[in-house]
């Protein structure tokens, strides 16, 4: 059957980069997904759960577990994005304030989580991957009870211009990364930052569609104004590895084996590709790009986006 719901958990440093809430606004949205708890992680953790908690609470989703998580880097103790700007526009929507979220339950509450439902769950990782090594390194048999990880993390052809060579996600605790890749996961796909750049939509073409679909997508709006404020444009990086989990043809996926660069400071976060048949991971090496925005905008509710032909936008 395809139409069967998917556990889903989802772990977010949502509150920086605008396309964590857009993400989010898809999986409360989406009639397929099974949304068991959210995750937060890097800085201000708790006030990032406040910021998923608006947008839970927009689409009438009080029922959703929402746990704080770690906001240093494993093995230097940096703080990972102390800011949080799009938290701005929490005092124009019902939240509970991040005061409510005791610190670093996150990684316990996966843990619970994956243990009670063996072999059914997703787990979609969209920020930087501390909680994840964590909860792989205290518990290593989570790994093998998921059923699938999908990860918005990692280059892995060229990057794009002015990207440098190691994607954001990856290099923030690149040895959370490295942690990560090597867990034995029976299901590892990984959406690249190398395909993710060509999923572009312009910042007021973005606001306009997520105010037209409302409920979470109202909140989405705001943090998009925000956004637009030092950019012209949203890119869907991971919101496309939302929309993967529950439809892989939307990309093409190789399958190999991915390692990451630790040796040099400089180069920390790298992640390599080679290409095996039987290798542990799935990377995505293409996507179409219209059928993402179909869907992503149909799964939301915003009909004239959906059906509308893709806005030019200049990279």
């Amino acid at each position: 059957m395809t139409d069967h719901r998917i556990p889903v958990l989802l772990d977010t440093d949502i509150g920086s980069d605008i396309d964590d809430a857009v993400c989010l606004g898809y999986l409360l949205r989406q009639p397929r997904c099974d949304l068991l708890g959210i995750t937060t992680v890097s800085g201000q953790p708790r006030l990032r759960a406040a910021m998923a908690d608006a947008v839970c609470q927009a689409a009438g989703r009080r029922d959703i577990a929402i746990h704080s998580g770690h906001d240093l880097s494993l093995v230097n103790r940096e703080a990972i994005q102390p800011e949080v700007p799009h938290a701005s526009i929490l005092q124009h929507f019902p939240h509970r304030p991040a005061e409510a979220f005791p610190e670093h339950t996150a990684v316990e509450f996966l843990r619970q989580t994956i243990r009670s439902r063996p072999g059914e769950i997703t787990l979609i990782a969209i920020g930087p991957m501390t909680n994840i090594a964590l909860l792989f390194s205290i518990d290593p048999d989570c790994a093998k009870l998921l059923k699938s990880l999908v990860l918005m993390c990692g280059v892995f052809h060229a990057p794009p211009p002015g990207w440098g060579h190691a994607e954001w996600n990856a290099r923030l605790d690149p040895h959370a990364t490295s942690i990560v890749y090597q867990a034995p996961v029976a299901e590892h796909i990984s959406i690249g930052l190398d395909v993710t750049m060509r999923c572009l939509y312009p910042c007021t073409e973005s606001i306009a569609a997520f105010k037209e679909a409302g409920g979470p997508l109202d909140v989405v709006s705001a943090a998009t104004e925000v956004w637009a404020k030092h950019s012209h444009r949203v890119v869907f990086h991971d919101p496309l590895a939302g929309a993967v989990a529950f439809n892989p043809h939307l990309c093409k996926l190789a399958r190999g084996k991915v390692t990451v660069e630790l040796a040099s400071p400089r180069s920390s976060g790298i992640t390599y590709f080679d290409h095996e048949e039987n290798g542990p991971h799935q990377v995505a090496m293409q996507v179409d790009v219209e059928a993402f925005f179909q869907e992503y905008f149909g799964v939301v509710g915003a009909a004239a986006a959906a059906a509308a032909p893709l806005p030019h936008v200049v990279a």
